[in-house]
């Protein structure tokens, strides 16, 4: 069975082996950024002329960037904000909550503002694997021009294939992740020494005068240089969202002993490059290679790039399970596609919704750089989120002095909102399409969510008061069965809909009858120990609260196994889970638009099933309908 907490699995591994794997899967979206970025700075359309001046700012803002975002805010600075050791949108959100929990309408707006922020990063996992196997793929164009039609197609198959392989888990190649990214990393590093020996002047861009100076000189161009400048960043998110599964000491390792080192000697390498050859601005990337090793390097890149696509598509896999145990999405198959690693999941329903966003970001853009209009605008934007949610942890989680926790919230915030500025005017260029996908992802959730409350709360005013109803039961009037019942409810306080239909078609009562609660904390892992409280009713009956975390595997059977309750023994073959399976029905007036209550009944309808999520044997499940007007 799966493990219940990973971070034990964690703990046997050795740092080395843990770096090893962040390496290949935190960093390879950050890792294939050389190869569009400094090419797209340089696009007529940003007014930046291409001369050693400007090489030498450009450079010197991609290195200072990463500095201060990724080094400073992230692998310094944010790494220490884990929730019980998870990182990521969904467990920051929890934590500002959780800080601000005596102040119900800021915490309200904070679990909104988190759960937007979580919803952008499914616009990323669609950009980042078209944007990256396309600047792979087009260094085809660079070996023969006679390539250049097939660059979409080739693309297509690589991502089709890439999609295709996910229902087989990430366990089999995932071993092979690490080595090959440090060998892309090594090769990205190498091929900028190369450069910079032949143009030393570039070492120039490591002095910050040169990147102030560079943006100052831009005039009211300053956002279009800063816009393309963001996209060195994008993947920086992912050193956060990954923590839970490397811990963080191996992911600032990897950062400060490998990835910055071999990004910013390859960044100079490309700027020493173009100092001394300016029509390698077609893909300085590929120019830094020798004719006889282009091929090779394309085979690489396109392999770093599928590297850096499965990090985001395992990322939403995660979020989206993340937000079905939190309550913003309805029920999907979820199959675990390791025995060991509880993280390694796989979504059919999610994989092929992004592989449809994948093939029409890439027939839409068509290459590399026009995808780059619509990359950044998430990215930017869910730093500027992650930044202020941040403010509240230091403040009122860690008690940090308000003027040290300004300050510093202040400082980052102007640089995210001046990088996000930079993204937004390239929103008619394609920054729209993560954005609308994010308002629409951010519509449904918050529907279902509301919706869910409604069905409670209907079931809650219109149902019996379930210690009456045992008063009058106990009393001797039932026909007794030996054997064990759990029903499954929402609200532990009223008579399950499912009892009421056992009673009255079969006219039974079992011996033992758990009315069982099953909810989600705002905490990534809710220990076996702290699982389960139970409560004897009477005689006959008992009310079970099981709890989980949102990174829990929710396997109701096992978690009943391992806890004693006392006086309640549940043998497996004599026990029967009844379920009530609701048919929502949308009526004017009360909670939600009513376009809004017919979405969410369509969602009800077609949400996965009850025995599956909570992992219930097949031959043991009984279900009721009951409709449940909001």
């Amino acid at each position: 069975m799966h493990s219940d907490h990973p971070h034990t699995h964690l703990h046997r591994q050795s740092t080395a082996a843990l770096t090893l794997g962040a390496i290949g899967v935190v960093y390879g979206d950050i890792g294939t950024s050389p190869l569009y970025t400094v090419k797209e700075i340089f696009l007529p359309a940003y007014g930046v002329a291409l001369n050693a001046t400007n090489l030498i700012g450009v450079v010197s803002s991609i290195f200072w960037a990463l500095m201060l975002i990724v080094t400073l805010k992230y692998v310094i600075l944010i790494l220490r904000a884990d929730n019980r050791g998870e990182g990521g949108a969904l467990a920051l959100t929890a934590l500002a909550a959780n800080a601000e929990h005596n102040r119900p309408r800021l915490r309200q707006f904070l679990l909104l503002l988190g759960l937007f922020g979580a919803t952008l990063f499914y616009g990323d996992s669609i950009i980042t694997p078209a944007i990256s196997v396309l600047g792979a793929v087009e260094g085809l164009e660079m070996a023969t021009p006679l390539l250049q039609p097939y660059v979409v197609p080739i693309s297509l198959v690589v991502l089709a294939m890439l999609f295709f392989v996910q229902r087989y888990g990430t366990h089999l190649v995932g071993k092979f992740f690490g080595p090959i990214i440090v060998i892309w990393f090594l090769i990205l590093g190498a091929t900028g020494m190369v450069q910079i020996v032949q143009a030393p002047g570039i070492l120039q861009a490591l002095n910050p005068l040169h990147a102030l100076t560079f943006l100052f000189d831009r005039g009211r161009m300053v956002l279009s240089a800063v816009g393309a400048i963001v996209l060195a960043l994008t993947g920086a998110e992912a050193l956060y969202a990954d923590m839970g599964h490397f811990g963080r000491k191996p992911i600032q390792l990897a950062w400060m002993g490998l990835v910055l080192p071999s990004l910013a000697l390859h960044y100079m390498g490309q700027g020493a490059l173009l100092m001394r050859d300016p029509s390698a601005i077609e893909n300085p990337f590929f120019r830094m290679f020798p004719q006889e090793a282009l091929i090779a390097a394309v085979i690489l890149a396109t392999i770093a790039a599928i590297i850096a696509s499965q990090a985001v598509i395992s990322g939403a896999y995660s979020m989206t399970k993340q937000a079905i145990l939190l309550g913003f999405l309805p029920r999907m198959n979820i199959r675990y596609t390791s025995e060991k690693e509880v993280g390694q999941i796989y979504m059919p329903a999610v994989n092929w919704t992004l592989l449809i966003g994948v093939v029409i970001a890439v027939l839409a853009f068509k290459s590399s750089s026009a995808l780059a209009g619509a990359y950044g605008i998430a990215v930017t934007l869910t730093m500027v989120i992650t930044t202020a949610m941040t403010f509240f942890v230091i403040h009122d989680g860690w008690k940090i002095p308000t003027p040290l926790a300004l300050a510093a919230t202040l400082f980052f915030l102007s640089i995210d909102v001046f990088l996000f500025a930079g993204c937004i005017i390239k929103f008619f260029d394609g920054g729209w399409f993560p954005l609308a996908m994010g308002l629409t992802l951010f519509l449904i959730m918050t529907t279902w969510a509301r919706g869910r409350e409604l069905v409670v709360d209907t079931i809650r005013r219109d149902g019996l008061d379930l210690n009456s109803f045992i008063r009058s039961i106990d009393s001797g009037s039932a026909h007794l069965v030996p054997r064990t019942a759990i029903y499954a409810v929402a609200n532990p306080e009223t008579v399950p809909q499912a009892l009421l239909h056992n009673m009255k078609h079969n006219q039974v009562l079992h011996h033992k009858n758990i009315i069982l609660t099953v909810e989600f904390e705002n905490v990534p892992w809710v220990m076996p120990a702290q699982r389960i409280q139970a409560e004897r009713l009477s005689e006959h009956f008992w009310r079970v609260r099981m709890r989980f975390g949102f990174m829990n595997t929710p396997d109701v059977p096992k978690a009943l196994a391992l806890c004693e309750i006392p006086d309640l023994e549940i043998p497996v073959f004599e026990t029967t889970y009844f379920l009530s399976r609701e048919t929502v029905v949308s009526t004017p007036g009360g909670g939600m638009a009513q376009w809004r209550e017919k979405m969410f009944a369509a969602m009800t309808r077609n949400s996965g099933g009850v025995v599956e999520f909570f992992h219930l044997p097949d031959n043991s499940v009984v279900e009721l309908g009951t409709r449940v007007q909001i």
